[in-house]
């Protein structure tokens, strides 16, 4: 049990909701792995001129999807493609593979991972911390153009 004195928090920061602001971000994969879109979404965040709120990514993709990680270490990045390659091999007998035999492993790693993400947005900055990062993760052998959804819900600077 987590005594009280160990656990504080931070004074409450109301802000109204004034701004919603959308665009739609494309990115060229190179195929399988980890594309880093941390500094296109602090790029979209300051063209928003956002102050505090909420930003979303949604992915419109079902065999690609999005993820927060540490972004200090490349080898972390390896070791979650290896990780999900296990979880998901192509060498099963998918019944879905029709688009070859990446295609239903794609969408099965899409399932286990995430299709969205929720940052807060502090100040006018995406409130990561230290060490990450937000990635596509391409889960195709080979390169693919996806579209990723970005909205920033709250009030301007």
């Amino acid at each position: 049990m987590t005594s009280a004195k160990s656990v504080t928090r931070s004074a409450l920061s109301i802000v109204q909701a004034t701004t919603i602001v959308s665009s739609l971000l494309s990115v060229q994969t190179p195929g399988r792995g980890f594309t880093d879109l941390t500094s296109e979404v602090a790029k979209f965040v300051s063209e928003a001129r956002a102050g505090d709120g909420a930003l979303t990514l949604f992915i419109r993709h079902t065999s690609a999807s999005l993820t927060i990680q540490e972004n200090a270490d490349p080898s972390v990045l390896v070791d979650l493609t290896t990780a999900l390659s296990r979880l998901a091999p192509e060498n099963l007998p998918w019944t879905h593979d029709t688009e070859g035999p990446d295609d239903m492993p794609a969408h099965v790693k899409t399932m286990l991972t995430q299709t969205s993400l929720h940052v807060p947005v502090l100040g006018g900055r995406i409130a990561l911390g230290t060490w990450q990062g937000i990635y596509l993760v391409e889960h195709r052998a080979r390169p693919h153009r996806r579209e990723i959804v970005l909205q920033f819900i709250g009030s301007n600077r």
